[in-house]
């Protein structure tokens, strides 16, 4: 009596059609250290893509040198000598005042001021060449025309010009925009762009602006947490119809943010969330900051040349730029790959070079602090909502950091996750462009929520402002289910019979279930046998926690301490409260076993219908589609 349950649909399945029909959109993660960019392409699948340079990771950073702008991660090198002319960290500051800027932290790049003219508003002050004017028109004879005016320098001129947050933002957008378009090879028609869950309005109404600014049509700002969630529902992830309760792990640069969701058919209803900003000790910086001590020591180990941490003079502030640099490709490495990876990088310090590696391992115990800090994190937030690791069915990682298999390790072990729980580790989705990859889970959601914007019909506002209006919803407070009792003396799940769970707890109202069952018929012999039945129930799901008996010490360790009880967790279906019993009738088929001679079976399908007024309505219809079995539970 395997139950299999008919596809009720999801959000995402909304964004498929065929591919004359997929509009191009934008899917758009905007970091504040990097930023990604995905698409929907003609096969009807969202994708993160690379930009003209290869690359799917794509530095936050704007450098001017001379003539020259550099944006993205062409921007980067520039850090080491020109560092006053480079802009990182723009994101973060979009939407704020001056006054509110913290100005403790030392800039690694162009120093942040006061704007000249506008009141309390931050900008960087960035040294370029203006291009030589042109050439004055020339006459008849070919030489140039009679003016009044000075002869134009042919040089270009030194000058002086002041970016704010959001035009810095609106210039790296276009960068963004443009790659998009170049790979679509037709304009892009709109763009949905995450926002981190501590961003205020006035944060998020810049970055709207800034977008525009670029010449995109914005669709929506869209939280990274349903970014997740579009994405992890959608048929490219593996389980994606699935209910389950999922954990959403974002490591950024240097912040922090945790979600428990409850995924029923492809709604999203958060549990519980939390966000660290600015901490020490958590994040890609925080990380990088530990490895570079350790090469820097290593430096000095080598060649008895000081490298300082914190750095004090120029020249270690440039040598300190070039390890950071260097080390996020090692980072990648040990990330895509179990070998030891290696570190280069020309004239470090001093004239001289150096060059190390690191294992797998040695990186994994330097990032530790880090690991045990996000661990501890995750922990305070299930305790803060009485869930237990146990009930998570779902890891979702996000960003460059959560890529290291040696954090994925770590919290699977310490914060006590079930063996079955899955992660883009266990279900082969990790790397480069696939759909679990960190780095791009955050970009696709927002291309297949970009998709299913853009095919709104102009004269539905209403169903546009569902989306940006988010209400308060209500939910299921337990789990309701069908049990089939049978006297089977050997029932291993303590309910009376098989259970099936149709409506999960934390399921938003209004809720709608279809299952097909081959139920056994009875009242009768033979094919007089057309009755059949099954119980309704609210359930609790619980953990039950009990004790191993650690394995008797051998006789060659009797000086050791004997080894604590391991605990060990199982998953608990409990009765709490009975609802009613549907009984229907109809003709089934006899049963080609012969163990079985003169059962007969028949396949109904069961309809689970749950209302905002909580009124229960289930309904049992046979192959033909008739009714032949109700029950009305009122609430």
């Amino acid at each position: 009596m395997a139950p299999k349950p008919t596809p009720n649909g999801n959000a995402a399945q909304a964004a498929e059609a065929t591919p004359s029909s997929i509009p191009a959109v934008v899917g758009i993660n905007l970091g504040n250290a990097y930023a990604s960019i995905a698409v929907y392409t003609k096969e009807g699948l969202a994708e993160c893509i690379a930009n003209e340079n290869g690359e799917r990771q794509i530095a936050c950073a704007i450098a001017f040198h001379g003539e020259e702008i550099y944006v993205g991660n062409q921007a980067m090198p520039q850090l080491v000598k020109n560092a006053h002319n480079t802009i990182t960290g723009f994101r973060n500051l979009l939407g704020k005042k001056f006054s509110e800027i913290d100005q403790s932290t030392a800039a690694t790049s162009a120093p942040l001021i006061q704007h000249p003219t506008e009141s309390d508003t931050p900008a960087y002050r960035v040294d370029i060449l203006q291009p030589a004017p042109t050439p004055l028109p020339t006459s008849a004879s070919n030489t140039p025309a009679a003016s009044h005016a000075a002869t134009p320098r042919s040089e270009p001129t030194p000058s002086t010009r002041i970016f704010t947050p959001q035009e810095a933002t609106t210039m790296f957008l276009s960068s963004l925009l443009q790659s998009a378009t170049d790979f679509l090879g037709k304009p892009i028609l709109g763009a949905v762009i995450t926002v981190p869950p501590f961003f205020t309005q006035p944060q998020k109404d810049a970055l709207k602006k800034a977008a525009e600014d670029s010449g995109v049509r914005v669709l929506q700002l869209l939280d990274e947490a349903s970014a997740v969630l579009t994405t992890t529902t959608s048929p490219q992830w593996p389980g994606g119809a699935e209910d389950r309760t999922q954990l959403v792990v974002d490591v950024g640069a240097s912040s922090l943010s945790l979600s428990v969701i409850a995924l029923r058919s492809g709604l999203g209803y958060v549990l519980g969330s939390r966000t660290t900003t600015d901490a020490a000790n958590i994040g890609g910086d925080a990380l990088s900051s530990l490895l570079v001590k350790h090469f820097a020591k290593e430096f000095t180990k080598k060649t008895k040349t000081a490298l300082p941490q914190p750095p004090s003079t120029k020249e270690d502030i440039r040598a300190t730029t070039k390890l950071l640099l260097a080390l996020e490709y090692t980072k990648r490495t040990l990330s895509a790959s179990p070998a030891p990876a290696s570190l280069s990088v020309e004239s470090l310090h001093s004239g001289l070079d150096f060059t190390a590696t690191i294992a797998r391992m040695r990186f994994d115990l330097l990032a530790t602090p880090i690991y045990t800090a996000i661990s501890s994190e995750i922990k305070s937030l299930l305790e803060s909502i009485s869930i237990d690791p146990h009930d998570i069915d779902e890891i979702a990682y996000v960003g460059g950091t959560a890529c290291l298999p040696g954090l994925d390790s770590y919290l699977l072990t310490s914060v006590g996750f079930s063996e079955d729980v899955q992660t883009a580790f266990s279900n082969s989705t990790m790397g480069s462009g696939a759909i679990g990859d960190p780095t791009g889970v955050l970009s696709i959601g927002s291309a297949l929520q970009a998709a299913l914007l853009l095919a709104i019909p102009e004269e539905s506002p209403e169903l546009a402002q569902a989306f940006e209006e988010a209400e308060e919803v209500k939910t299921t407070s337990r789990t309701i289910g069908m049990l089939f009792p049978t006297s089977n003396p050997d029932d291993s799940n303590g309910l009376g019979g098989m259970y099936i769970s149709v409506i999960h707890k934390h399921t938003p109202l209004p809720a709608r279930r279809i299952f097909e069952v081959e139920v056994t018929l009875s009242g009768g012999e033979g094919d007089k046998a057309t009755k059949f039945g099954f119980e309704v129930w609210e359930v609790e799901e619980g953990i039950k926690v009990e004790k191993a008996a650690p394995l008797p010490p051998s006789s060659d360790d009797d000086d050791d301490e004997p080894e604590e009880p391991e605990e060990v967790k199982t998953k608990t279906t409990t009765k709490r409260n009975f609802l009613g019993t549907l009984f229907g009738e109809t003709k089934g088929t006899a049963v080609k076993d012969k163990t079985k001679k003169g059962t007969y079976t028949a396949a109904v399908q069961i309809e689970f219908a749950l209302g905002l007024d909580g009124v229960l309505l289930v309904e049992t219809r046979d192959s033909k589609g008739e009714k032949v079995g109700e029950l009305r539970v009122e609430s």
